[in-house]
């Protein structure tokens, strides 16, 4: 076998192991889930920042950039959903009161 079909053959077999793995999360673990993807996020930012160090053509640089800027966005996204998640769970605060007596509002 060549190597670009055994390196296709392994993209499909993880797309489809994504799709099962991912279809049977239930609702209760998604933000834990969230935040485990968001540290892999980091790992994968981190590492394409080292093999973009390394390259020396100006086309891997290219696409180095390019990985580099799409994992960025990735992961702050993630942070942020995640963000928003937690606080669909907190307890709303009571507002301040103000010195006369009265209540702040926000």
């Amino acid at each position: 076998m060549s190597e670009p079909v055994v390196w296709l053959t392994i993209f499909v077999l993880s797309v489809f192991v994504g799709i099962e793995v991912i279809s049977k999360v239930s609702s209760t673990l998604h933000t834990p889930l969230m935040s485990g993807a968001n540290a892999i996020h980091g790992i994968i930012l981190l590492g394409a920042i080292v093999v973009t160090g390394g390259a020396d053509h100006w086309f891997a640089i290219t696409i180095g950039l390019i990985a580099i800027v799409l994992a960025a966005i990735n992961m702050v996204g993630g942070f942020v959903v995640t963000d928003r998640m937690l606080q669909m769970f907190s307890t709303p605060q009571r507002p301040a009161a103000r010195p006369d007596g009265g209540t702040e509002r926000r």
